[in-house]
């Protein structure tokens, strides 16, 4: 008994070892190289068949250079306004986002863009504590391998922006017919504004809620003042 539980403990041991010696190399990797797919691009595919539907996979690399200021700004007004500021957590939304689900039966997430970018890019779809452990764990790598200005590139262009629809450029040249970088304040606010839930709400066909969520990005845009200022925190570490 003594030597099967010490053979189990020495398995454990080495199959940890070989993810923390994969899961950072990956992450360093991905620190220069765009990242080809996402899990979740492969679960929509997935989906997409077993609906009988065509599989659609519009997706196309870009630098942050070549995406539009005001989209940056819009998704940084509309999800994460710390983001500049944080580690990879905003503990401060964390506290407000559990006070309210204690008074709400419809829940708030306070999930970073650091967080949504680790989960976008290493895990899958779902909720569980297992899931959040592994967010966890690669949101701190992410944090302390890339720059802020990385995330937020990787993040412009992985995440699901519309059905098989990912990245900036896509979303643009699909809803807009025009590149990334040429983005207006008002199309790139309308594009944060479906975010949270780009399969319900349409870019195209906007809802009167996602009218209301775009004016509200907008201003907070213009009550933000200006562009992302990546170059303050990364001098500041």
């Amino acid at each position: 008994m003594k030597k099967k539980f010490k053979k189990l403990w020495h398995i454990l041991w080495k199959a940890a070892l070989w993810f923390f010696i994969i899961s950072i190399s990956v992450v360093v990797l991905f620190r220069w190289v765009p990242v080809p797919l996402t899990p979740l691009m492969l679960t929509r595919c997935a989906e997409q068949k077993m609906d009988g539907k065509e599989m659609k996979l519009e997706k196309k690399w870009v630098p942050l250079e070549e995406i539009s200021p005001h989209l940056q700004l819009a998704v940084v007004c509309s999800e994460d306004q710390n983001f500049i500021n944080h580690s990879g957590f905003d503990f401060q939304a964390i506290d407000k986002a559990m006070e309210y689900n204690k008074k709400h039966k419809k829940t708030r997430g306070a999930s970073t863009i650091s967080q949504q970018t680790a989960k976008n890019v290493f895990l899958w779809s779902g909720r569980s504590w297992i899931r959040k452990g592994f967010e966890v764990y690669f949101t701190f790598l992410i944090e302390t391998f890339w720059s802020k200005h990385r995330i937020m590139e990787v993040y412009l262009n992985v995440i699901e922006m519309g059905e098989g629809v990912y990245g900036a450029q896509a979303a643009s040249t699909i809803f807009f017919h025009k590149d990334a970088k040429k983005l207006t304040e008002g199309e790139a606010s309308l594009i944060a504004a479906v975010l949270p839930n780009p399969l319900k709400f349409s870019v195209v066909k906007p809802s009167e809620y996602v009218s209301n969520r775009k004016s509200w990005i907008m201003h907070q845009m213009a009550l933000w003042g200006g562009f992302l200022n990546y170059d303050e925190k990364e001098n500041g570490k």
